[in-house]
């Protein structure tokens, strides 16, 4: 336990000590904010048009504020980690692989799923602080209006759980190879995969359908967003992430083996 709290210490310090986590924090809350200026402002908009025509918000439910606003802002939330989690991922153990201290870190007295969980840890941890800044959104929806506070909750568990996935990959990602970049593409690129499955499943053969639904990254999103805790959601990131988490051992083992 000291082990991996030494290493978590030492990751979310260096987090700091360079300008990525400054530079994607700063990029995430630009464009969440745009978005959600763009949403909300559209939603002000109709709803002073549906004060002169009541049939125009009855016929669209319109002013639902849940529906027209916080969901839609979770939705975009989540295409933005898909972009950048991947730019907080990559320098986890390519670095280490390019500078070479790999090698001294997996010769220390500490076991690697220390190391692994303390570096994923560490990653989590900004994420959860990129999360946190966001939190003004809700508390200027309901200044403004009424929304439900169930589906702002459990949205936010849900794009924590997402989060983590995109992380736990992304940490995978990093150990097989020493550039920077290519972790980062390989990350997006295996990750975008399983979004766009949710979109494809209208196209799939009848037979796999139901396998690329539950395999598809979004869809476990919508409950959450609905404000429902499906065990069946948490299950499946919290499978993903001890997926993705065990092939970063095996890959860690693997480096051991060819010296």
């Amino acid at each position: 336990m000291r082990n991996f709290y030494l290493i978590f210490k030492k990751e979310l310090k260096s987090y700091f000590y360079s300008p990525i986590a400054y530079v994607v924090i700063t990029i995430f809350l630009i464009i969440t904010g745009y978005f959600f200026y763009n949403i909300f402002a559209a939603f002000s908009t109709i709803s002073f048009q549906a004060q002169m025509n009541p049939g125009l918000a009855r016929q669209y439910n319109l002013l639902n504020i849940t529906e027209s606003v916080v969901r839609p802002l979770f939705g975009n939330i989540s295409v933005i980690m898909l972009v950048l989690m991947p730019l907080l991922t990559m320098r986890l153990f390519a670095e280490e692989k390019r500078s070479g201290t790999i090698e001294l870190l997996l010769t220390y007295p500490v076991r690697d799923i220390e190391v692994v969980m303390g570096k994923f840890a560490a990653c989590v941890a900004i994420f959860g602080i990129m999360l946190i800044f966001t939190f003004i959104y809700p508390v200027l929806i309901k200044i403004y209006g009424q929304p439900e506070l169930g589906p702002i909750i459990t949205g936010y568990i849900g794009l924590f759980l997402m989060g983590a996935a995109f992380i736990s990959f992304g940490v995978f990602a990093s150990t097989l190879t020493e550039n920077q970049v290519v972790a980062a593409v390989l990350s997006f690129g295996v990750l975008l995969l399983f979004w766009m499955m949710g979109y494809t499943l209208a196209f799939a053969d009848p037979g796999l359908i139901g396998i690329m639904s539950y395999i598809a990254l979004m869809q476990h999103l919508e409950g959450f967003a609905k404000g429902v805790i499906d065990s069946g959601d948490v299950i499946y990131y919290l499978n993903f992430i001890m997926l993705c988490l065990f092939l970063t051992l095996r890959a860690l083992e693997s480096k051991k083996w060819r010296g």
